[in-house]
């Protein structure tokens, strides 16, 4: 089965047993509309595809890391787009869960969504506990404080931001928990994958830095122009469109090269160049330069 096959049928199964029995009919949909459709579900391929560069011999606790950490990316979309935070009306080219349902069942939905992950990891425990207790272990430090996406989204309130502690929190902290929990779902240790999964989260945040300032509403599916809109550091204001695409390819190279010895490290590389390729606005490479860039 495809990678992106295995990603959608997990979700679907763990969406299902999250709607079942006599549970609130309007936070049983909210859950299911918060997940899908399901954009380009980088974080759970990566960590599929860690898994079978180190042979993914446990499928099923593979299927479970990245149903979870998914899960988790999701309920983090919901609780970003709230009216607290980036008062976002879409995403995914759809209303956002609270424009679509009322804030209190998107803070709910968000909540559940959280819950559900450790859920899926707890119940997937029995044949391999000591992976499962380690896949736990990473999801919750690369979720929470103080080196989690909490603290990325808590960056945002300080008066005085650590810009590498802000971008690692908030968009480095669920790659490096892909490749990490990608590693020991297929028995292998998380710390030579570290440093993959922060090289691949800064890439994605120059690229989604580049998305934002180049391209519109409708290709995102998500408002644009948020970066300027809300005075956030970002790389094409710092560095301008060449130097960040520059940028890009740096972190992408240093990504590659420090890929961690594996029997499928040329299969493992050639997916993130061919993510790299999607990832970059169309045009962005052969724009030309203008004044102040």
């Amino acid at each position: 089965m495809k990678i992106a096959d295995r990603i959608e049928v997990a979700m679907t199964a763990a969406i299902q047993r999250g709607q079942g029995g006599v549970a609130p009919a309007k936070l049983a949909a909210a859950l299911g509309y918060a997940v899908t459709p399901g954009g380009a579900r980088i974080r759970p391929t990566i960590l599929m595809s860690v898994a079978m560069a180190c042979g993914d011999d446990r499928t099923m606790l593979t299927d479970a890391a990245a149903v979870a950490l998914e899960l988790m990316h999701c309920a983090s979309l919901v609780h970003d787009d709230l009216p607290c935070f980036d008062d976002a009306d879409l995403r995914r080219g759809k209303p956002a869960v609270h424009r679509a349902f009322s804030e209190p069942l998107a803070v709910l939905a968000g909540d559940s969504l959280i819950i559900m992950a450790f859920q899926v990891l707890t119940a997937a425990a029995a044949d391999v506990p000591v992976r499962a207790l380690g896949l736990i272990e990473i999801l919750g430090e690369r979720s929470g404080m103080p080196f989690g996406i909490c603290a990325g989204q808590g960056w945002e309130s300080e008066t005085n931001i650590d810009l590498s502690a802000y971008h690692q929190a908030k968009t480095g902290a669920l790659f490096i928990a892909a490749t990490q929990m990608g590693a020991v779902a297929a028995g292998q240790d998380a710390e030579p994958w570290e440093e993959l999964g922060a090289r691949l989260g800064e890439a994605f945040q120059v690229a989604d830095d580049l998305r934002d300032a180049l391209c519109d509403e409708a290709t995102l599916g998500k408002p644009a122009g948020q970066d300027d809109l809300h005075g956030r550091p970002n790389a094409v204001a710092s560095f301008g469109v060449r130097g960040a695409v520059q940028r890009f390819d740096d972190i992408l190279g240093g990504a590659i090269s420090s890929i961690p010895a594996c029997p499928g490290e040329a299969a493992l590389a050639q997916m993130v160049r061919a993510y790299a390729d999607k990832l970059v606005p169309a045009g962005a490479r052969n724009r030309p330069t203008v004044a102040g860039e």
